[in-house]
């Protein structure tokens, strides 16, 4: 059976309403997760929400971003104390919950494309600050992980990365501090490698049966290169792609690898016969079967947190709604 699930990122500052709403739409034989809320102002920020899990790696917010500093200070205190209220929500809200459940983290190459070094460039152009921060955000996350399976023991968890920024990294597209330059293209096998590492950090902590998903919202996303990272599920922007793209998802699934299928608009402009529609079709055009459908996880485009609390909730019940739709066509 297909099944929905939600990016991370939704609109408001109600953490507990928040997740009252997740597991409300998504709790049963869906895949519910623990929301972000980026209008709580820093450190609910993706940047700053993963920094804050990074082990012996301390952050400051400055004008131009977070930036490592040599002594933790109140920015990162502050982003700390907003995750444990999190887990301490997620507990109430989930007691007594079994099934799957989702985390998500900025991953390690975004991070690096958005920490600052004290100098003011940019981790990503530092070797060994890129390894520093593999390592310690692979160490933070099994900590992390490791605490949520003991507040909601009956839970099965799924590691999402938010890897945005991956293709400007691969292609060398991200500005120098200076702005009159770009930093160098990081090595695909070096990225592979990374992207593994901190995966691992799943299956390390949280028991076999966790499970892997790389998201990235960009239209450039390397599935390739996914692949061979060894993730189980692969979530990006389905709402218009070529036939070409569909092909490489088609060979991205024979792979083993499933989908996150993003259909759904964020701006809430989208209908549940529309996006059915899209991915049945693209799915049929590249040769896949429609029987295979019923595999398929239905999501948002990216994140939502520009709509309003209702239009966040009516496109995550859409989401629903268009995972009932290819059971219903799998099984026809």
């Amino acid at each position: 059976m297909a099944r929905a699930t939600g990016i991370g990122s939704l609109p408001g500052t109600d953490i507990r309403e928040a997740l009252k709403g997740v597991r409300e739409i998504l709790g049963d034989g869906h895949l519910p997760y623990l929301p972000e809320l980026p209008a709580r102002g820093p450190g609910a920020d993706m940047i700053g929400r993963a920094a804050g899990l990074l082990v012996d790696l301390h952050v400051d917010l400055q004008p131009s971003g977070w930036r490592f500093v040599e002594r933790g200070g109140h920015d990162g205190q502050r982003t700390r104390a907003l995750l444990r209220q999190d887990l301490d929500e997620l507990a109430e809200a989930f007691d007594g919950y079994e099934g799957d459940l989702k985390l998500q983290c900025t991953g390690p190459w975004t991070l690096a494309a958005g920490i600052e070094l004290q100098r003011g460039e940019k981790a990503l152009s530092d070797p060994g600050a890129v390894r520093d921060l593999l390592g310690s955000l692979a160490e933070g996350l099994r900590v992390h992980l490791g605490d949520v399976a003991r507040l909601v023991p009956g839970a099965t968890l799924v590691l999402q990365l938010d890897e945005p920024s991956l293709p400007a990294v691969l292609a060398g597209h991200l500005p120098t501090a200076s702005g009159y330059g770009h930093l160098r293209p990081v090595d695909p096998q070096t990225v592979v490698n990374g992207l593994r590492e901190v995966l691992a950090a799943a299956s390390d902590d949280a028991g076999p049966g966790a499970a892997t998903v790389v998201h990235c919202c960009d239209s450039g996303i390397p599935l390739p290169l996914l692949r061979a990272t060894g993730v189980g599920a692969v979530a990006l922007d389905v709402t218009a792609l070529t036939p070409q793209r569909w092909e490489s998802i088609a060979a991205t699934v024979e792979d083993g690898v499933a989908l996150y299928a993003g259909c759904l608009p964020t701006d809430g402009s989208g209908t549940v016969r529309g996006a059915a529609d899209v991915v049945s079709r693209g799915w049929r055009d590249a040769g896949m079967a429609t029987t295979t459908l019923g595999d398929l996880t239905a999501s948002p485009a990216c994140g939502l947190p520009g709509l309003t609390p209702e239009g966040a909730w009516r496109v995550q019940r859409a989401a629903v709604a268009v995972a009932a739709e290819w059971s219903e066509r799998a099984e026809s």
